[in-house]
């Protein structure tokens, strides 16, 4: 009988254990999924009628350029915050805002969203869209990225190019994520649903990592075309997405003059013969001092006779006269080839003239002798 009943509760435990991994295969599935249209329920006064405890209160510094516009939207503040039952003060000789809770108040997470608006109007954050943080699908982030870059130049570049030209770059980022970002300063302030914070948080610190935004602005759009397929929900996405790899285009700067380093050796380099060792060596160590005298006089004088040698050449190249050129003579050579004939130039000599110049008249007069003549002849 005992073994029976073992044998039972162990058939049991194993039948328990396949049930609890199909259960486990079923649940997967539906985990990844949400019903259309679901909305958590809202945080009413029914589910906390006691109140808070304990008061509990929050208090945030901002600049001096921002007085003015807290002065303008400071009863809207108010109002909004009088729905959940939260005290909020303007201290303006302090520079301060403080939100608190009262005895009324009911959503102990109300004032951690007080606290985050009052947060957003001192990053410079319109009201319009600081309000909405209340709502329960909103949260905020406020990235400091002052420090994430060393010199000043650099960060205003990075910074600017989050932007970009007009805001397109931000405005593409608020369109992809759902979320509101403002830059202002040395802080990002981004407002919008977790998912969009996440993303936002990524792309502004690769911005600052000197990676440019539109490539997550890229990979944002891809993501967002996959999501509203409904046979890729399971899936993995990275075949489809890009992979953008850093490529270091700044080659180092090399040299003119490269230096071979010498082999290290251990031993210390050979000291230089001093003068006693070079006179050891050629045997002057052991002469005297009068024909060792006589010896620098001797190289002295044969110093001073190459000089006055190299004087004197430069001296005389004064008086030596420089090389004339040739003078080349112009000889007109008559040509040889071309032979003159002599009689065929005279002939046309003879020939001009007895040609009359002139064109020939059309009637010509007959010449009469002149009167002075006839009497000549009379006379005789």
């Amino acid at each position: 009988m005992a073994s029976s009943t073992n044998e039972g509760s162990v058939n049991e435990t194993r039948s328990g254990k396949k049930s609890k991994k199909n259960t486990n295969q079923v649940d997967e599935s539906q985990l990844f999924t949400v019903p259309d249209g679901w909305k958590e329920p809202a945080f009413t006064k029914d589910d906390n009628p006691k109140g808070l405890l304990e008061e509990s209160s929050f208090a945030t510094l901002f600049p001096k350029y921002r007085e003015a516009y807290l002065k303008e939207c400071w009863p809207l503040v108010q109002k909004a915050l009088g729905d959940s039952h939260i005290k909020a003060t303007l201290d303006l000789i302090e520079g301060s805002i403080t939100v608190c809770t009262t005895k009324k108040t009911f959503d102990p997470y109300a004032v951690v969203r007080a606290r985050d608006l009052i947060k957003l109007l001192a990053r410079s954050v319109p009201f319009e869209q600081a309000v909405r943080i209340l709502e329960d699908d909103m949260a905020c982030d406020i990235m400091k990225i002052g420090t994430l870059v060393r010199t000043r130049e650099r960060f205003v570049k990075r910074r600017q190019r989050l932007i970009g030209p007009k805001g397109s770059t931000l405005k593409a980022l608020e369109l992809l994520t759902n979320c509101y970002v403002m830059v202002q300063g040395n802080t990002v302030s981004a407002l919008g649903p977790f998912n969009g914070l996440k993303e936002v948080r990524k792309v502004v610190l690769d911005t600052m990592k000197n990676i440019h935004p539109i490539y997550n602005i890229k990979t944002l759009m891809i993501k967002r075309e996959l999501s509203k397929d409904p046979e890729l929900r399971l899936q993995s996405w990275e075949r489809f997405l890009p992979n953008f790899r850093h490529k270091n285009l700044t080659k180092r700067k090399e040299p003119k003059k490269k230096t071979t380093k010498k082999e290290y050796t251990p031993f210390p380099p050979q000291q230089p013969e001093s003068q006693i060792d070079k006179e050891l060596a050629t045997g002057e160590f052991f002469l005297r001092e009068s024909v060792k005298k006589r010896k620098k006089m001797e190289e002295i004088k044969v110093k001073q006779a190459e000089v006055l040698s190299k004087r004197q050449e430069e001296r005389n190249r004064a008086f030596i006269p420089p090389k004339e050129k040739p003078v080349m003579k112009k000889t007109n050579k008559a040509p040889s080839e071309a032979k003159i004939n002599i009689e065929a130039i005279k002939a046309k000599v003879r020939k001009a003239k007895t040609k009359k110049l002139g064109a020939p008249s059309v009637n010509p007069v007959p010449q009469t002798k002149p009167a002075y003549d006839k009497k000549k002849k009379n006379k005789g």
